[in-house]
Order: C-alpha cells, then sequence, then structure tokens
C-alpha cells in the first residue's frame, strides 16, 4: 500500500508542475482529500497518456523497484536450483544403478553360458559311458583266428614227443615195462619230472613228480607226486601223494604227508592223509595215522594210533543195504 500512496503523490506533483495554471483544479483535488473523491474522466485519461513521458529520478527508481520486488521469485528460484540438482543426482544414481544391472545381466549372461557348456560335456561324457560296452568274457574277447591258432598249439604239444631215455611220454602209460632198475644215489639231488619203465631205487633226493611202470623203492625224499606199479619206502621223507597199482608199503621211521592210494596197504611209519585202499589195510603196531580210511577190511594191531574215521566202503557187504533189508521185512 506504501507503493500506491507514493504514486499518487508522485502523480500530484507532475500534475502540478505540468498545468500550474489549473489551480482550481488542484485546490478541488485537496478538497477531495477530506470530500468524497469525484473522478473526471477526462483528466484521468490526460494523465494516463502523460504517465510514460513522466521520468521518475534515477536515485529513487532503484529503490521502489527494489522495495516493489517480491522475495518470492527467488526463493523460487533457488528451490528449482536444488530441485534440478536433486533430479541430476536420481538421474547420476539411476544410470549407475543402470550399469550395474547391465553388469550383473552380463556376468549372468557368462555364467549361463558356461554352465551350457559345463552341462553339454556332461552329457557327452555320459553318452560315452552309456555306449560303453560290457567286457565279453575270455572267450569273446580273443580273435577266432588266435583261438584256432591257440587251440592247433595244443594239440601240436599233447601229440610232441619228448624223448627221456628213449621213452615216448605221449604213451608212457601203454608202454611195457621192462626189468631195468634205475637208480639215484645218496649224493645225487634231481630237480625235475621223472619217468621210468622200469624200477628205481631212490636214495637220494628229488623234487619233481615220479612216473614208474615198475617197482619204486624209496629211501630218500621225494617232494612231489609218486605213482609206480608196488611202492615201497623205508626211512624215507615223502611230501605229496603216494599212487601205486599194486601194494602200498610204508615202513618204520618213514613219514608220508599226503593221500595214499592202491590196491593195498601195510603201514608200519606215520602218514598224514587219507588212505583210499580197495583191498585190506594193515596197521601196525609203530603206525600213526592221522586221517580218514577207506578200504574193504582194517586190521589195526595193538599200539597203532589212527585219529579218524574207518570206513569199509569196499567190503561185499554194505551195513546200510543189509539194516534197510531187515526194515522192509
Amino acid at each position: 500500500m506504501g507503493f500506491f500512496s507514493e504514486l499518487k503523490s508522485d502523480l500530484s506533483q507532475a500534475v502540478n508542475t505540468l498545468m500550474p495554471e489549473d489551480k482550481p483544479e488542484t485546490e478541488a483535488l485537496d478538497k477531495s482529500k477530506t470530500e468524497e473523491p469525484v473522478v473526471k474522466p477526462v483528466d484521468l485519461d490526460s494523465m494516463l497518456d502523460r504517465l510514460d513521458d513522466i521520468k521518475l529520478d534515477e536515485a529513487k527508481e532503484p529503490e521502489a523497484v527494489e522495495e516493489t520486488k517480491p522475495e518470492e521469485p527467488a526463493k523460487e528460484e533457488t528451490t528449482s536450483r536444488e530441485a534440478v540438482e536433486e533430479v541430476r543426482e536420481v538421474l547420476d544414481e539411476a544410470i549407475e544403478i543402470k550399469e550395474e544391472v547391465k553388469a550383473v545381466e552380463e556376468e549372468a549372461a557368462t555364467t549361463l553360458d558356461e554352465a551350457k557348456v559345463l552341462e553339454e560335456k556332461i552329457e557327452e561324457q555320459t553318452q560315452a559311458e552309456i555306449k560303453i560296452e560290457e567286457p565279453k568274457n575270455a572267450l569273446e574277447a580273443i580273435n577266432p583266428t588266435h583261438i584256432d591258432k591257440y587251440v592247433a598249439d595244443v594239440n601240436a604239444e599233447t601229440e610232441e614227443i619228448t624223448r627221456n631215455g628213449g621213452i615216448e611220454t605221449m604213451d608212457f602209460e601203454q608202454q611195457t615195462p621192462t626189468d631195468e632198475v634205475a637208480s639215484i644215489t645218496e649224493g645225487m639231488i634231481v630237480k625235475g619230472d621223472i619217468a621210468t619203465t622200469g624200477s628205481l631205487d631212490l636214495i637220494g633226493k628229488i623234487t619233481g613228480n615220479i612216473k614208474c611202470l615198475g617197482k619204486l623203492n624209496v629211501t630218500g625224499e621225494i617232494s612231489g607226486d609218486s605213482d609206480a606199479a608196488e611202492i615201497y619206502a623205508e626211512s624215507a621223507r615223502i611230501t605229496g601223494e603216494v599212487r601205486s597199482k599194486g601194494s602200498v608199503k610204508v615202513g618204520q621211521s618213514t613219514v608220508i604227508v599226503g593221500n595214499i592210494f592202491g590196491s593195498s596197504a601195510v603201514i608200519a611209519g606215520a602218514v598224514k592223509g587219507d588212505i583210499d585202499v580197495h583191498g585190506p589195510v594193515v596197521l601196525d603196531t609203530t603206525a600213526i595215522v592221522m586221517g580218514n580210511i577207506k578200504s574193504q577190511s582194517v586190521q589195526i594191531n595193538n599200539g597203532a594210533v589212527i585219529e579218524g574215521m574207518c570206513s569199509q566202503a569196499y567190503a561185499d557187504v554194505n551195513p546200510s543195504e543189509f539194516f534197510e533189508g531187515l526194515k522192509n521185512k
């Protein structure tokens, strides 16, 4: 309201300077201060037309402008700048978030690609394992040509004639026994198998199997199986099976660790093993047997020691059939 009052006084002064001759009108204007204002349309138009020609003092004009200048636009300008800065900050944060999201997407894409590659490798390995055929057995794995060659080699080896002192070992069992007697002396040690159509006196030591179509007399040591028409052992040490087509005689001080097979047996020494004889078995007073006896008959002399079961399986009378027959009557 102060601005309009000052403007009104300035206008009145300007009117007085421009129109000094119109004193009655000015006096009327002064009187209008106390009386009700009377506005003349003509005077107002003239004053409005001359407002553009009125020049206020340069010193007063800035003050008026400063007084009339509202403070709100400055505040609005400051507020707008702060808003712009906030918007810029929000945009910068949005750009950073967008870049982070992009980086995460790229990393996720890389991880997905690696997972796909790994899955493909696993699939390939699985398919390869599925395609692996089950192992074939030995005969299927061998080439048929190799099988034929193997059979031919075995046949050739079977038919091969190995001469040992003029004896054909292929048909050794069919050879005719001779009266010749071979001897292995006390200080002789033989490592290997021995076969002879005659008889053999073994005083030394042999590590191997013995085949003899004649009689085998042993007073030394044998580490292997013995097969002869008849076997007689006195003060001998035998480790292995003893097979005879005839009788087996085990003298005193003889130790046999192995099974004994024959048509008959007389035991005066120590035997650790089973005795399977189709004929009679006689255990002398010095006999020690640790094993089962299976024979036609068993004679145990006073003083003999046996640990095992005796069975007359080859006897003429079968006890089981005998008692079964009595039961059915």
